[in-house]
């Protein structure tokens, strides 16, 4: 028998406003998303129907083809009290049963006995009618609207009235093609969306979900980001083509210009070849990062003296768009050659004094202080990779590079593109005649921004990275500007993360311990120098757990390790995380042999057995005594883990984990004997300290590679 099917309308909400800032718009529509489903599956409308969001720079929408037109009742069992209070000896119904069917609106005749913890009680089915769907929206897309988060938000009609990211200008709310009734501040929703700014009507009726996006496009917006993107891309490719050009990659800036237009058009412009004398990172950062361009290509390399603009209009058809945005880049480029030139009349070197002007943060002094500090830190870690062996590391150029890393911030050209610091400073120092390894690493310094990016090329500009982030979460700890939440205004997690990345891709030799320490100890004795005393220790054990979060995330969600993989490495010895990488391989590849896993459970009953025994100052003797082991299973297992030590520590001093872990694995059958045949805690206390000593020494021992109790097993 066909089971009726529940009757369905479509659904549409659109609010309109002023222009949302482009960066915010693919969130807002992924939230609204969110906050819809979360209140229409919770009044039980949704059945199997899906909310699909979209919008543009004026508007967020939300749609469904399938929103049920009435919310089903629900039955529900209403638990009452016991039974034997309910009735009396006779069976007959007592006040408390009446006064609970009458709460529950039904006879005393429908009451009925349930099983609870309680005991027997009386019970009763209670059926709450549904709402219309129109009546449940009309409380729900205010809350919507309201809730959804934005960095930040204004008010405009009064102080006390809604806010939003933008002032709302129309609201269209659609259940079955009838509007549903609320209202928002002042803004009350109806039938009637708006065009395209200057290319649409100031009024487009919709009659809801199936005709909306039809209307719209009727009136010149795409209301679909996706359909913005593909026609962006569609005509850069073309316009590129047709010049035997290509488009430089740039999906950041392709990602902003579909939020910025609702209906994009490409056009292509030109510039005066002269300025291709310019270094291209100056041209392209101008065209992209001030006017929103796209830089064009030669297919062999090199830029072309052309760029794409996308504008929010359906074609530029007498050109005056085209040539104001090449008067607008001509005027600009001219700037940029200004500020080249200008800056350029005096060395990179000469700008640093100019640095103490400059303020860094003001419990950690300027620029100039913080120049000072990486230096003593880059040359610090560039001599300790010469002394393992990197003998193209030189301390000299790590410290003439960090010398001049923040000069550009005092520069003309940085003040006004300040995205280029660091790349500036490298041009700069290129074409002022400094080494290209010293150059090179001032370019490159700000490596990696994010985990995306690539790490700086070269080992000086390795060094001075790392003493860069080093020094600003070192600092910054040291100050209490510690991240927490969202706030994280001196970006530490993305700088502790690039100190594990730099670390990992170029398999440096940087003990994390020594390099904090080091990093800590110029913070005391250079500007600002910070009086530190006795919470030194405490503030190298937060930066240091600090780093070493953030090495478990990348080994974990970059490199995909299994997570109990990593803490058993990172528990065992976390200073060196090329070391530690290569204990997590190991560890990978020996878990799934016969013996791993249930020696970790051992390992896991040690480590209780020990927990359990308390303060091992009690018990802890300086060594086994062979004459205090008695049985032959403890006997076997002292024998066996002294050879087993023997040939682990051999093997993990030649980097051979795997087979150091196996041969450790091996142990297994001693292990599982002594706890089949020994009591630990035995009543002749010499007895006890002794066996208790025997398993902290297997443990301290044998987690050197791994923590093995760290490993989750499916043995219990």
């Amino acid at each position: 028998m066909k089971t009726a099917s529940k009757p369905t309308v479509d659904f549409l909400l659109e609010v309109g406003c002023e222009e949302i800032p482009a960066g915010m718009i693919a969130q807002a529509l992924t939230e609204l998303k969110v906050i819809l489903e979360k209140y229409l599956g919770t009044a039980n409308l949704l059945d199997s129907a899906e909310i699909q969001t979209f919008g543009g720079p004026r508007r967020l929408a939300a749609a469904s083809r399938a929103i049920l037109k009435h919310q089903p009742d629900v039955a529900r069992e209403v638990t009452g009290p016991p039974r034997s209070v309910a009735y009396d000896a006779d069976e007959h119904p007592t006040r408390a049963a009446e006064g609970f069917a009458a709460k529950q609106g039904v006879a005393v005749s429908e009451l009925y006995t349930v099983s609870t913890p309680r005991g027997e009680c009386i019970a009763a089915k209670q059926v709450v009618p549904g709402r219309p769907a129109a009546e449940i929206l009309a409380e729900i897309l205010p809350r919507t609207i309201q809730e959804l988060p934005w960095p930040r938000t204004m008010y405009w009609t009064t102080a006390t009235g809604p806010r939003f990211v933008r002032p709302i200008r129309w609201i269209v709310a659609l259940l079955g093609g009838k509007p549903i009734r609320f209202h928002l501040g002042e803004v009350r929703p109806g039938a009637v969306s708006i065009g395209h700014r200057s290319l649409g009507k100031p009024r487009v009726p919709v009659r809801g979900a199936g005709d909306y996006e039809r209307k719209l496009r009727a009136n010149f917006v795409l209301v679909r980001p996706e359909e913005r993107r593909k026609k962006i891309e569609r005509e850069l490719l073309a316009l590129a083509a047709r010049k035997g050009l290509r488009v430089h990659a740039d999906p950041a800036l392709l990602e902003q210009v579909t939020y910025l237009n609702e209906y994009p058009s490409v056009i292509l412009g030109d510039f005066e070849p002269d300025y291709l004398e310019l270094p291209e990172e100056i041209l392209i950062t101008v065209m992209r990062g001030h006017q929103k361009y796209f830089a064009l290509e030669h297919k062999g390399g090199g830029l072309a003296p052309h760029f794409l603009a996308v504008i929010n209009l359906d074609r530029d058809r007498a050109g005056l768009v085209r040539a104001g945005q090449e008067r607008v880049l001509r005027a600009r480029f001219a700037d940029a050659r200004f500020f080249w030139e200008a800056d350029q009349k005096c060395r990179l070197a000469d700008y640093l004094p100019k640095l103490a002007q400059v303020t860094f943060e003001s419990r950690l002094g300027s620029y100039r202080d913080k120049v000072e500090r990486m230096r003593r830190l880059a040359a610090w870690l560039a001599k300790h990779w010469y002394e393992c062996g990197l003998t193209q590391s030189h301390a000299a150029d790590a410290d003439r590079a960090a010398e001049l890393a923040k000069c550009d911030l005092a520069t003309e050209m940085v003040r006004e593109f300040t995205e280029l610091q660091g790349i500036v400073g490298g041009l700069y120092a290129k074409a002022q005649g400094e080494p290209e390894e010293v150059a090179w690493a001032v370019y490159d310094h700000y490596r990696p921004v994010g985990l995306g990016d690539p790490i700086p090329r070269n080992l000086t500009g390795c060094a001075v990275a790392l003493a860069d982030k080093l020094d600003s979460v070192a600092g910054c700890f040291a100050v209490g500007l510690v991240p927490s939440g969202s706030a994280d205004p001196f970006a530490l997690r993305r700088a502790a993360l690039g100190v594990v990345k730099i670390i990992l891709e170029r398999s440096l030799p940087v003990p994390l311990s020594r390099a904090v320490s080091e990093a800590v100890s110029i913070l005391a004795s250079q500007p600002p120098r910070l009086p530190l005393g006795d919470t030194r220790a405490k503030l190298e054990q937060q930066v240091l757990d600090f780093l070493v979060d953030r090495a478990r995330y990348i080994l974990k969600e970059r490199l995909g390790f299994a997570y109990d993989e990593v803490n058993a490495a990172l528990a065992a010895a976390a200073d060196d995380l090329v070391d530690a990488v290569k204990r997590i391989e190991a560890i990978k590849a020996i878990r799934r042999t016969k013996n791993f896993e249930p020696l970790a459970v051992s390992f896991k009953r040690i480590r209780k057995i020990l927990e359990k025994a308390g303060p091992p100052a009690p018990w802890r003797q300086p060594a086994v005594n062979p004459e205090l082991l008695s049985e032959e299973a403890e006997k076997e297992l002292h024998r066996a883990a002294g050879q087993v030590a023997k040939r682990a520590r051999e093997l993990k001093r030649a980097g051979r984990y795997r087979e150091a872990l196996q041969a450790i694995a091996d142990l297994r059958p001693a292990v599982d004997r002594f706890f089949d045949e020994v009591l630990v805690m035995a009543q002749v206390e010499e007895t006890r300290k002794n066996r208790l000593t025997l398993l902290a020494e297997l443990l301290a021992e044998f987690s050197t590679i791994a923590d093995f109790s760290e490993i989750v097993t499916t043995e219990k």
